[in-house]
């Protein structure tokens, strides 16, 4: 089983790279984000017409999220379900092939100190809360997507650019290591404990060219499925050329499972 996380900054906008990298890599799941569409709008009928089931979690201009796979996903959740009245699309959860499946897009915080700030480890907080009671440990599952987290210097390219910015800030590492302690494994690092790894480029300042990268897109998994992870990688073509996200499809590879 392949599963796939990528925010696709913009869906309409990548929607033939999309259906490129979807025929030539064979994915079995993929999680979006960034969609940047209400569900109306969501391209739908292109991807059915290539053979894909969505499920997706919109929002005019802003956020939005997204499950596709070959089957048709079950027992969908949008949003965290919670008493917060938070009106941004940024979760959405579903089975497919017997994995629970969960696409995040965790806010930036824009600056620390600010509103977004507060915002983000807030909603870091009500993640953690919906992790510990929706995601089961003993059974297959990937909390996946854009965590606009580094977790660590070795995710960063220039630690000392980045190191009191809101991807790198210790407040938000702790919330993603907070995750971790339910469980839940770093994909990647499992695989890969040394390597490093960017899944993001800023547009700005050559970043891309420079490889002055970052890596905050994350497939945190239970460990039925840790079991089973074979590899995982990172698409960086898909950040070349014309037209690109400024992120990278993040791909994990796990040996046969089910329920």
């Amino acid at each position: 089983m392949r599963i796939v996380t990528w925010n696709v900054n913009s869906v309409r906008a990548r929607l033939d790279r999309l259906l490129a990298f979807l025929a030539r890599q064979g994915p079995d799941v993929v999680c979006l984000q960034e969609l940047k569409v209400t569900d109306a709008d969501f391209p739908r009928e292109a991807l059915e017409a290539a053979g894909w089931k969505a499920v997706t979690h919109g929002q005019k201009t802003y956020n939005g999220v997204a499950i596709l796979s070959r089957e048709e996903p079950a027992d969908v959740e949008w949003g965290m379900g919670d008493a917060d009245t938070d009106p941004e699309a940024r979760l959405i959860a579903a089975t497919v092939k017997g994995v629970r499946v969960v696409s995040a897009y965790v806010p930036n915080g824009k600056e620390v100190g600010s509103e977004k700030w507060a915002y983000k480890l807030r909603w870091l907080g009500r993640l953690q809360v919906w992790a510990a009671s929706h995601l089961d440990s003993r059974r297959p599952a990937v909390l996946c997507g854009d965590f606009n987290i580094a977790p660590g210097d070795r995710d960063v390219k220039n630690p000392e650019k980045w190191r009191e910015t809101v991807l790198c800030h210790p407040d938000a590492r702790a919330a993603f290591e907070a995750l971790k302690g339910l469980e839940l494994v770093d994909a990647l690092r499992q695989v890969r404990p040394e390597d490093q790894v960017f899944t993001w480029w800023d547009y700005r300042e050559l970043g891309f060219p420079k490889n002055d990268g970052l890596r905050i897109d994350h497939l945190l998994v239970t460990p039925p499925l840790a079991a089973r992870l074979a590899s995982v990688s990172v698409d960086r073509d898909e950040r070349k050329g014309k037209l690109p996200s400024d992120h990278a499809p993040v791909i994990a590879e796990f040996g046969e499972f089910g329920e």
